[in-house]
């Protein structure tokens, strides 16, 4: 590691009813990965979005060579050196890649635009990034992992930087995609760029961090070395107290339960002949990779996309489901992977997004009844310790962790019977995780049946009765909790077609 290139101290930061910042600060030196870490709210996206010049701060220093500065927009920063990658996504949808990377920035040939060569400067950035993207594509098709890809691409576009901010890169990459994304990161660092890691990810740090700087509620704990500490001792520093989750050995649900839940040969592009069962009081966990179709044969189930053949039962029935409202009057609830583009109303109020599926129990014969939703939107705000001030509180003011505490408390005011989780902790730290994990065994011990989504095997193994497998559209294998490994789960997820057919 080098000299420090970065200095922020004594940061202040006020919003309206929140002190957000109290005296937090970073260091970052050249050609290391120091990690900010710390629950959601803690401050670490609101440090870094005054870093960037997206926030103004009210009162302390920015330090970057030794120089006082002070960023008046992310384009002034940018210039300065200093890029960031956010944690949700921030590309328009539909341009191609190359637009969303050099937009503002075009190659021109007199006053025109010179499409071929601003193609071409892309294609060979992505190459030397080993991304295996089409710069001609529009974004839109690109998966949540690529375009999550894109936006650390279009960060690196600017030679210039010095100082990297990668806002939870990770939370949607796959495995291998993963690796690659370390493979840049000490690409970086060889040539002297200081980066910081955002990430909830706790076993990540070792892997690729060099320091580790903790927040807790606005304001600084420690900087450590992270070679010289546990993740335990990290956690514990994050949120004040010990975590520990005991791995479930067996499932707890009676081989008699009734099935609430049944699905026969599912099909459309992307989903082939997919059929499975979920009992009552289940949690049934669904494994694959990246495009593996999991959230896919979901979205047929919830009646998002249109299915060219199968059957879904309800306690026995079976369902026609044509539209999501199908679903949600059937009783099922779904958390999207994206919740800011699927699951969320950015623009309204905490109350206003927790009520909008239960707006008919709640509306009088012409207005709706404010008392009792700001009631039930806090009782939910109690029970999942979500942060906010109020209950009118816009919702993007809010950390993404809390969102997503917003996103869940909508489906359990709905009271749903199967609630299917797509992803339920991307992006929420240990604590948060904990919470949901116990909200998660409460709902089905009292009966609620869940389907989760996840790309984490450490959290399909601890929450899972059983475990469904897919691969390439297809249900590849399915393990009951007791029998479990990652070793037999990565088996099935890489259970290609034509390995089947041999």
């Amino acid at each position: 590691m080098g000299d420090v290139i970065l200095r922020m101290h004594g940061i202040q930061k006020y919003f309206p009813g929140v002190h957000a910042l109290d005296n937090a600060q970073l260091e970052v030196r050249a050609g290391e990965v120091m990690a900010l870490v710390g629950e959601n709210g803690a401050g670490k996206s609101t440090l870094m979005k005054i870093l960037t010049g997206i926030y103004k701060k009210d009162d302390g220093a920015i330090e970057l060579f030794g120089e006082n500065v002070e960023f008046h927009d992310p384009r002034d920063a940018q210039h300065r050196g200093i890029s960031i990658v956010h944690q949700e996504l921030n590309l328009m949808q539909d341009l191609t890649v190359a637009e969303n990377i050099f937009i503002g920035r075009e190659p021109t040939v007199g006053i025109f635009l010179n499409k071929a060569k601003q193609d071409q400067m892309t294609q060979e950035l992505l190459e030397s990034l080993n991304l295996h993207i089409d710069a001609r594509t529009q974004v839109k098709r690109l998966t949540v992992a690529k375009q999550q890809m894109v936006e650390i691409a279009k960060a690196l576009s600017f030679k210039s930087t010095k100082v990297l901010v990668l806002d939870e890169p990770s939370a949607a990459l796959t495995d291998s995609e993963l690796e690659d994304l370390f493979k840049f990161i000490r690409q970086l660092k060889a040539t002297g760029v200081g980066i910081v890691y955002i990430s909830h990810r706790m076993e990540e740090l070792k892997q690729i961090t060099d320091r580790i700087t903790v927040m807790r509620d606005g304001q600084y704990v420690d900087t450590v070395n992270t070679a010289d500490v546990t993740i335990d001792d990290v956690v514990k520093m994050m949120v004040g107290r010990v975590i520990y989750e005991e791995p479930k050995s067996h499932s707890n649900v009676p081989a008699d339960a009734p099935v609430v839940l049944e699905v026969e040969n599912l099909c459309s592009d992307d989903v082939k002949n997919v059929s499975f069962q979920l009992k009552k009081g289940e949690i049934l966990g669904f494994a694959g990779l990246m495009g593996a179709g999991r959230t896919e044969t979901m979205r047929l189930i919830c009646g998002a996309d249109k299915r060219d053949a199968g059957t879904i039962k309800v306690n026995g029935k079976e369902a026609n489901i044509h539209h999501p409202k199908d679903a949600v009057d059937l009783g099922i609830g779904y958390l999207s992977e994206d919740r800011k583009r699927f699951g969320l109303c950015l623009g309204l109020s905490v109350a206003d997004n927790t009520v909008l599926p239960s707006l008919e129990e709640l509306s009088g014969m012409l207005f709706v009844k404010d008392d009792q939703i700001n009631e039930r939107t806090g009782e939910y705000i109690d029970k999942l310790s979500t942060k906010t001030p109020s209950t009118s509180t816009l919702l993007r003011s809010l950390s993404g962790g809390n969102q997503q505490k917003v996103v869940i408390a909508k489906w359990l005011l709905r009271d749903c019977d199967v609630l299917i989780f797509d992803e339920p902790t991307r992006g929420i730290d240990v604590g948060a995780k904990s919470e949901i994990y116990k909200l998660m065994n409460q709902l089905a011990a009292e009966g609620k049946s869940i389907i989760m989504i996840s790309s984490e095997m450490p959290e399909l193994l601890r929450m899972s009765d059983r475990i469904v497998v897919m691969c390439e559209g297809r249900v590849t294998g399915e393990l009951d909790i007791a029998e479990a490994t990652q070793e037999k789960i990565m088996s099935y997820a890489t259970r290609r077609e034509v390995e089947q057919a041999s």
